[in-house]
């Protein structure tokens, strides 16, 4: 009898942030179920705990972190909470965020701050806590959630397009840097997916509308995942620096 085949993620360590819920989590499973070791970090403990206990056993080893994401001391710790517990980070995918939509005269500084934090300043703790080991094992693979919105704007989220937009340009400027190191760095860039954007998106005050898509539809989670797969996997081992839109053709319907 053969053996089953194996999967080229095969005990990968690869930590995704906002792994509770959305993206992130249909990340974490497509990963886990890839035979990856997964880390599923989020703010709530509790959520990250739950989808551990579900996802432990599809494949390799899957272990929950809590983690504030706007503290840098707390992403260092969950950095170091990973590696100890399953090994240097190989793959991260950094998704978490949040949402704060306002009109631009309405928006708080509070508002705006928040936005950047949980987006833009994190995936900078993140990119700067992983690079280092990264670089000691000979490369890695990071991945970015960046939006359409970035590209495209949206009423009422001056915030969170701003944030999405930052992050391209990290993105783009790290993958120059680190591309010596053998470490890949790209980004997925999805339409109105979770109930977090579509809530904001199907607010009558912002104007959305699925339609927008070719396809006439929001997007699944688990219709995003595969781009994450894909950048993290062999098949991509020549790109670097690039943006994957998993937006239902959103980009060329304005």
């Amino acid at each position: 009898m053969s053996a089953p085949p194996t999967s080229e993620f095969d005990g990968v360590v690869v930590a995704v942030t906002g792994a509770a819920q959305g993206i992130g989590r249909s990340v974490a499973e497509a990963f886990a179920d890839q035979g990856a070791h997964v880390a599923v970090i989020d703010v709530n403990l509790a959520a990250a705990e739950a989808t551990a206990a579900e996802l432990e056993g599809r494949g390799g080893r899957v272990i929950a972190v809590q983690c504030d994401v706007a503290r840098q001391d707390s992403v260092q710790s969950a950095v170091d909470q990973v590696t100890e517990k399953l090994g240097a980070i190989e793959v991260l995918v950094s998704n978490a965020g949040i949402t704060r939509p306002a009109m631009i005269r309405k928006m708080t500084l509070e508002e705006w701050n928040e936005v950047i934090d949980v987006h833009l300043n994190a995936s900078f703790y993140w990119l700067k806590a992983v690079v280092e080991p990264m670089i000691a094992a000979g490369g890695g693979r990071i991945i970015f959630t960046s939006s359409s919105t970035a590209q495209n704007g949206s009423v009422g989220q001056v915030n969170y397009a701003a944030a999405k937009s930052g992050i391209l340009g990290l993105m783009r400027s790290a993958a120059k840097e680190l591309g010596r190191y053998n470490i890949l760095v790209n980004a997925v860039a999805p339409a109105a997916v979770t109930d977090m954007t579509r809530k904001v998106l199907t607010d009558p005050k912002f104007g959305a509308d699925p339609a927008k898509t070719i396809l006439g539809r929001w997007a699944q989670p688990d219709e995003i995942a595969p781009a994450y797969l894909f950048l993290a996997g062999r098949g991509a081992g020549f790109i670097t620096g690039q943006v994957v839109s998993v937006d239902g053709g959103s980009m060329m319907v304005r």
